[in-house]
Parts: C-alpha cells; structure tokens; sequence
C-alpha cells in the first residue's frame, strides 16, 4: 500500500545473469585462488606458462580460464620431478600431441563420411 504522494516503483527482475564482457582477475585474486604466491604467478608468466594483459596502469589481469593452465602445470609439476621451465616444454609437448590428435581425427571422420 504506497501512502498519498509516493508512487510505487514496479518489480523487475533479472532475466539472464549479466557477465562483463570480458571477466579477468587481478594478480592477487588469481593468486589466492589458485593457492601460489604472487611471486610464483610472475615466474610461471616471465616463462611464459601462464598469459595475462597489463592495463595502462602496468596491473596484470588474468582470465579465469588460466586457472586451469595453472592447475595442469602444478599436477605436471607435482608428479614429475622437472623444474617450471622443463613443464612448459612437457605443456608444449601434451598441446602439440593434443592437436595432432584432433586433427586426425577429424581426417578419419572426413574420410569416413562421418
């Protein structure tokens, strides 16, 4: 019930989640949530394991997606005994295995007619 002289404003609701275009965590965000040091999240970029961009301020920005990057290059890590810089090289190597994979499967599928 509105009193006299107060207009009622009408609902509305949400109908789709509204994402920013391009979703990015700063360093420490992506730090804390993929449990490393700062410190370690600039080693594995100067490697050139992870990507992130700089804003005009010099910040660094990472997308979400690299948090998986980070997890795979931790489990690498983890279970061989190789140093960052050897796991980029075994990451180059599982992508290009990877991507050879895909590519003859989509030969068979084309050659097959399936």
């Amino acid at each position: 019930m509105t009193t006299p002289g107060t207009a009622r404003r009408p609902v509305t609701y949400a109908l789709v989640r509204v994402e920013p275009p391009h979703p990015r965590l700063d360093l420490d965000t992506f730090a804390r949530a993929a449990a490393l040091h700062p410190d370690l999240v600039r080693r594995l970029l100067a490697l050139g394991l992870l990507e992130a961009v700089r804003d005009g301020s010099g910040e660094l920005w990472f997308a979400p997606s690299e948090l998986r990057e980070v997890a795979r290059i931790q489990r690498l890590h983890a279970g061989l005994p190789l140093d960052y810089a050897a796991v980029g090289l075994v990451v180059d190597l599982l992508d290009r295995i990877a991507d050879l994979e895909t590519s003859v499967r989509r030969a068979r599928a084309h050659h097959t007619g399936g």
